[in-house]
Parts: C-alpha cells; sequence; structure tokens
C-alpha cells in the first residue's frame, strides 16, 4: 500500500534559511528513498507502506537531534 505523510517541524522561522531541523529530516527522508515536496510550512513524502514508515522514525530522529522542539505528523492511503 502506498502511503503520504506530511510533517512540521518546530519552531520555524519565516525569515531566511530553513532551519537545521526540516532540512535535515527532508534529507534522512531522501535518503530513505521516499518522493518529497519541501515546502515552506511542512513536507510531503510518499513512499509504500514498507519503506515510508521505518523511514518516519528516522525524520523523527533527525528533527530532533537537529533542534526540533515539536513534530506534527498525518499519515494517510495514497488516494
Amino acid at each position: 500500500m502506498r502511503l503520504v505523510a506530511e510533517f512540521t517541524t518546530e519552531p520555524f522561522d519565516v525569515d531566511g534559511e530553513p532551519p537545521a531541523h526540516a532540512t535535515e529530516a527532508l534529507r534522512v527522508a531522501q535518503e530513505a528513498g521516499l518522493e518529497c515536496e519541501f515546502g515552506p510550512l511542512g513536507t510531503l513524502v510518499r513512499g509504500e507502506q514498507e519503506t515510508l514508515l521505518p523511514a518516519l522514525t528516522t525524520v523523527l530522529e533527525a528533527a530532533f537531534a537537529h533542534g526540533a522542539s515539536r513534530v506534527t505528523l498525518q499519515v494517510r492511503g495514497d488516494d
């Protein structure tokens, strides 16, 4: 089954470069082979369930290791 996950890392600052917690979470999602869309308020990733679900653990670890105070996550089937 294909899944879509969208996550937002906080705190975010709308001025300047994206924070390390956002860019590192994106980097590990890309390294996991997920399809990624990086936006100003969140990141969308798509992939097969057996790839996406384990990758989310690494995404969360990267975000918190690089300064995230909160990560909001939604997961759904890819329509």
